[in-house]
């Protein structure tokens, strides 16, 4: 397993069996955060193959601060969204200091449960948070799956997107105020709730 640039010394002997290692090793990640972002599978496979491609033209430049494969990831996160950004020449979302009312259509709904899903099955959950997920727009969707589902923190999540922490903030919460929107109607609320 590849993991600092202390694994990588080798690579210039043996750079087509250690970049084999790279693909086998994280490929499939790599194709799921492009599936998620594109929402297609021809496009995914684009970034998939520019990311790798990438990977073995810059590997000199790996400096060995982050892991490996935060290096890969990075890279693959920007080739997705610039390949989103050549599809759709959409503007950006207006980040301007944030009116909740505005943001939330109202009043929240409070779940009553642990299990706001009222003990579906977690396929049925995931499907239904990835449909609510691939309505969102493209600034929402790229925040929320960087900070959500990755895991990034504030901070990788702004640099990755170029944009500030305060952006990443704003950006989150109103997608998962839209996804809880979208899927308002299989949560179980409190009585008296709107």
């Amino acid at each position: 397993m590849l993991h600092t640039r202390d694994d990588l010394r080798i690579l210039p002997q043996s750079t087509a069996y250690n970049i084999a290692d790279l693909v086998q090793q994280y490929s499939g990640r790599i194709y799921g955060l492009a599936l998620r972002l594109t929402q297609n599978p021809a496009d995914a496979e684009d970034v998939l193959q520019e990311t790798f491609l990438t990977v073995l033209s810059k590997l000199d430049s790996f400096e060995g601060r982050s892991d490996i494969y935060t290096w890969i990831h990075r890279i693959g996160t920007n080739i997705a969204l610039q390949k989103l950004r050549r599809l759709k020449a959409s503007p950006d979302v207006d980040i301007s200091p944030a009116d909740f009312d505005n943001l939330t259509g109202g009043l929240q709904r409070e779940w009553k449960t642990d299990d706001p899903f009222g003990g579906e099955s977690p396929e049925f959950v995931r499907e239904a948070v990835n449909r609510a997920a691939k309505s969102l727009p493209e600034t929402l969707r790229a925040v929320f799956l960087l900070r959500d589902l990755e895991d990034l923190s504030t901070r990788e999540t702004a640099d990755m997107l170029g944009i500030t922490e305060a952006n990443v903030k704003v950006r989150l919460m109103r997608a998962r105020i839209a996804l809880r929107n979208s899927l308002a109607h299989l949560i179980e609320t409190s009585p008296g709730s709107p």
